[in-house]
């Protein structure tokens, strides 16, 4: 025997020992988790790096049984077959559509059940088909040469788990899990392992029959997948489309397709050939949709532009306007040019602040020296108001004592109430009233002299009595003729004609 730390042991020399098991532990070396030769490692110890699945292809790292992680001997955790137990076992369904194959989490083999090592050192292993040798142990005794090549097995069964684990969680690519299957299962034949090789046998048969199913699920699910993403792209295209030819909010509008871009960097997938379409879709709605938002804003450049143009000539004219003393007439035509100015548009904004002051100050210039003439004009008109409440302070007409002297002095009052000028407009009412009255009180007495002394006021009062007295004569010769109806309505007219008689003459009489 050598030293086990002195050397590597040798392999079977024959022409008929197999090769190495691609990724098992060399005869005489540390398996992985740091085991020496001659002690037995738990289940669940994983192969070293390079020796499963290549990265990316199976579970995460933590996903797997940790070194020592298994059951113990003797032990084995709830639900966890032994050795051997599951051979025959039929795979769990992952899915509805995809029989899942369970991965097996044993504790240590126990090599002893399924090989040996002779004292010389030769290693032999049984399956269903009898006893082969797989090698040689020459660094220890034959104990310790049996846990070498169990753990060996350990390692192996490691590999067809995570096979089973990559399956049953569909985090793999099927199609490369059914070939690292199918590669394990080649090399059984000629694995230099102790252990139940023929359950190994089954469960990687089991895995490549179900990797077909699963790749088919897979298959099914990408299809989903792509249809569901297609439809997002189809919808997202359709709504650039209808952006692109209808909308005129610019702003929302160009950030919404800015989000349809987005999310269309997020959907992945699709078929190249319908991808290329749908991108075409949308890259030419939001070609057009630039192409009509450049459009407007051009248009809106030259509206712009005509505006400022326009604007220009009416500061102008507010200008020449700006020094008129004809305030009525200029205050309307300001009043004008404003209303031109509101229907002129907007200019470019710096320029259309610029032309609005110059309007303004071309305008306050105005109505400011029209303010000043009308506080002016204003102090005037209230100097007026007092000459003429002081005119009529001094003024005494009495018409009924004198009308013709009256009528003089409201003709002189006249004259110089009109030589006074405007007064207020809020003390306009006043003042004319005042004289208004005086006028009255002067035409009323003038109109009472007239009407004292009008013939045709005596002559109509007589011509009244006159009618009285024919409609009562008719009345008598009524009455004498037997006609009763007659007399009645001749004495009714002349009742009528005698109380306008009785009102001509009181008339008269007042006057």
């Amino acid at each position: 025997m050598t030293d086990p730390n002195a050397g590597t042991p040798t392999e079977a020399t024959s022409s008929d020992a197999p090769a190495p098991t691609p990724g098992a532990a060399q005869p005489g070396t540390s398996t992985t988790g740091g085991s020496e030769p001659g002690r037995v490692t738990e289940q669940g110890s994983a192969p070293k790096p390079g020796s499963g699945p290549k990265p990316g292809s199976g579970p995460k790292p933590g996903g797997g049984p940790k070194p020592g992680g298994g059951p113990k001997p003797g032990g084995p955790g709830a639900g966890s077959p032994r050795p051997g137990g599951s051979a025959g076992a039929k795979p769990h369904p992952a899915s509805s559509h995809v029989a899942a194959v369970v991965p097996t989490v044993a504790p240590a083999s126990d090599p002893s059940k399924f090989g040996r090592v002779d004292d010389d050192g030769t290693a032999w292993v049984t399956t269903a088909d009898g006893e082969r040798q797989i090698g040689s142990w020459q660094a220890g005794d034959a104990a310790e040469g049996l846990a070498h090549f169990g753990r060996r097995y350990d390692d192996l069964a490691t590999e067809v788990g995570l096979l089973e684990a990559r399956l049953t969680s569909g985090t793999g690519d099927a199609k490369k899990t059914k070939a690292a299957a199918s590669s394990l299962l080649e090399s059984l034949p000629t694995a230099a392992v102790i252990g139940d090789l023929d359950l190994l046998a089954r469960r990687l048969d089991a895995v490549v029959e179900h990797s077909d199913a699963a790749a088919a699920v897979a298959k099914h699910e990408k299809e989903l997948e792509r249809a569901e993403h297609t439809a997002r792209k189809e919808a997202l295209a359709t709504e650039a489309e209808q952006i692109g030819s209808e909308s005129t909010q610019w702003k929302q509008a160009g950030d919404r397709l800015r989000e349809i871009l987005d999310e269309w960097k997020t959907i992945r997938g699709v078929d190249r050939k319908v991808d290329d379409a749908l991108w075409k879709r949308y890259s030419k709605a939001r070609e057009n949709f630039n192409r009509r938002r450049g459009a407007h804003f051009a248009d809106l450049d030259r509206e712009r532009g005509a505006a400022k143009v326009r604007k220009e000539e009416l500061v102008e004219r507010a200008t020449a306007l700006s020094s008129s003393t004809d305030w009525g007439p200029t205050a309307a035509a300001f009043r004008d040019l404003l209303v031109e100015w509101k229907a002129s548009g907007r200019a470019p904004r710096d320029a259309d602040d610029a032309l609005w002051k110059n309007f303004k100050a071309a305008q306050d210039v105005f109505f400011a020296a029209r303010n000043a003439a009308a506080s002016e004009r204003d102090a005037e008109f209230e100097a007026n108001a007092e000459a003429k409440e002081a005119l009529l302070a001094k003024t005494h007409i009495d018409p009924s004592k004198d009308l013709d002297a009256a009528r003089s002095a409201l003709r002189d009052l006249q004259d110089k109430w009109d030589a006074i000028g405007k007064v207020p407009r809020e003390k306009m009412q006043e003042l004319e009233g005042k004289l208004r009255a005086i006028e009255k009180s002067v035409h009323d007495a003038v109109e009472s002299q007239w009407r004292r002394s009008d013939p045709e006021a005596v002559a109509r009062a007589a011509q009244f009595r006159e009618r009285v007295a024919q409609f009562e004569d008719q009345a008598a010769k009524a009455t004498a003729a037997g006609k009763t109806k007659d007399a009645e309505r001749a004495l009714a007219q002349a009742q009528q004609w005698r109380e306008w008689a009785d009102a001509a003459e009181s008339a008269v009489d007042e006057l």
